[in-house]
């Protein structure tokens, strides 16, 4: 573990740090000494502070949206489905939800586009067929784009927590529900007292995971939007590679791109903090 971990992490990110500090546009070009000044220079860079306050819209549709609708979705299959309607139905949509998972993000990023498209889009052509006129260019408008693209981070992330969250509730006590239903408990006070209590763990899990790779989202936007239109759409790790690759700033993208491990390092440790204390509260 420790030497993989020398490999995989430790080094690359000593690397980053070290290019952070240097001017270079890569390949054979010098690399000349700045300090501190990449640095100085991304505490006032405007466009940076706006892709990280996008980071939060990503928050939003790959962590929040995702895992209450997958917990809810998931009591709902265990619960109440697989009951009426037997395991291998539960079984059938679970898959089903989980299927955005295992689309290759180029392909699912097609599709959207494709869904999203102002002219003929599905989502265009099923609104005007409802009656409304004038539809929204999706991905053209500054105000609309941001959450078109979040409309399909939550289409892509909701299977993840529904599977996760079906496995948890596996390994809760059938007995706890028989004897909450024979009290008289409904759907909605056994999901609140039984169902979430007994799959914080796994509640936990997801949270940490999904926010890990809400602060990462890449792919979507590259090929949605690629950060327009102006700049409405653009996160950190887009904003980093396009100063690797289109601006040629190699020293400022491992600028933002050192900056950004520090703060996921930094959301995932409280997360981490917050877990143990509940854990002890509840010891």
């Amino acid at each position: 573990m420790l030497v993989g971990f020398t490999a995989v992490v430790a080094v690359p990110f000593v690397a980053n740090v070290w290019v952070s500090l240097h001017r270079w546009r890569g390949g054979q070009a010098p690399m000349s000494w700045t300090g501190l000044d990449n640095y100085r220079t991304l505490a006032t860079d405007h466009e940076f502070w706006t892709s990280l306050g996008n980071s939060l819209y990503m928050i939003v549709a790959v962590v929040v949206v995702p895992t209450l609708v997958g917990l809810l979705l998931a009591s709902v299959l265990f619960d109440y489905l697989g009951k009426q309607f037997g395991a291998r139905t539960a079984a059938v949509l679970r898959a089903t939800f989980y299927l955005p998972q295992i689309v290759p993000i180029a392909v699912a990023g097609f599709i959207w586009a494709w869904v999203l498209d102002s002219r003929e889009g599905v989502l265009t052509v099923g609104l005007q067929l409802l009656g409304l006129d004038r539809t929204p260019d999706w991905l053209g408008d500054p105000d609309v784009a941001l959450y078109s693209v979040m409309l399909m981070l939550i289409w892509l992330q909701i299977g993840y927590p529904v599977v996760i969250f079906m496995a948890a509730l596996q390994r809760v006590d059938p007995e706890l529900y028989e004897a909450a239903e024979l009290d008289g408990a409904g759907w909605l006070s056994r999901f609140r007292h039984i169902t979430v209590p007994q799959i914080r763990p796994e509640v936990f899990v997801v949270v940490l995971t999904a926010t890990v790779n809400s602060l990462k989202v890449f792919a979507p936007i590259l090929i949605l939007t690629a950060g327009g239109p102006e700049n409405s759409t653009v996160v950190p790790s887009y904003y980093s590679y396009r100063n690797f690759f289109e601006l040629s700033r190699v020293g400022y993208g491992s600028t933002i791109s050192t900056v950004m491990s520090v703060i996921i390092f930094a959301a995932a440790s409280l997360l981490l903090v917050w877990q143990r204390r509940a854990d002890r509260q509840e010891a």
